[in-house]
């Protein structure tokens, strides 16, 4: 039986890790894993770090074949994650998450932001690939017209501003340390948590 597969996962996975691979260490969760492509691969980099996949409990199947699949030591099973509700207590050097919040409801955004500061260790690093809205405007016709997508299926989801989640993250002592442009007018933003 063949894996279910995402083509986006697969086109977009080498920039993605060339653009992350900096600060890929030690522990890292990964937000909406979808079927867990990109923690395979990425995984298979870097034998050394522990990749902790996550996703909504209806999803979780999905990843633990593409897990099985791969035989690899560093992937450990897939934990359920709803990141309005449900967070693991575990601390992470690294969490990341790749276009997940443009299909989120805004108080769904707030809550990933604020869950991702509080179980990141000191000096951990927050990544989020995807697209961003910049002084409101958007960066491409195309991305314009993904939003209008996004809207029609979800009236609560859509392309994000940037500024308004680069503020979110500050109050909860983030501070960002990169914005990288990234092919298909994505973005992929670094955050660090500042040590008090």
């Amino acid at each position: 039986m063949s894996l279910p597969f995402a083509e986006a996962a697969e086109q977009n996975k080498t920039v993605i890790f060339e653009a992350i691979k900096p600060y890929l260490t030690g522990d890292i969760l990964e937000i909406g894993s979808g079927t867990g492509q990109h923690a395979v691969f990425f995984a298979s980099q870097i034998p050394e770090i522990r990749w902790q996949t996550s996703e909504l409990e209806s999803s979780l199947p999905v990843i633990e074949a593409w897990i099985r699949d791969s035989k690899l030591e560093n992937l450990p099973p897939p934990i359920e994650l709803d990141v309005l509700g449900k967070w693991p207590e575990a601390q992470y050097d690294v969490i990341y998450s790749a276009n997940c919040l443009h299909i989120m409801g805004e108080a769904a955004v707030e809550k990933t932001v604020e869950g991702a500061a509080a179980r990141l260790k000191p000096d951990g690093v927050f990544a989020v690939y995807g697209p961003f809205n910049y002084a409101g405007n958007y960066t491409s016709e195309s991305n314009a017209r993904f939003d209008a997508f996004l809207k029609s299926r979800d009236s609560a989801s859509g392309i994000r501003d940037f500024e308004w989640i680069d503020e979110m993250a500050s109050r909860v002592n983030l501070e960002l340390v990169q914005d990288v442009d990234m092919p298909a007018n994505n973005r992929c933003l670094i955050w660090k948590k500042r040590t008090l």
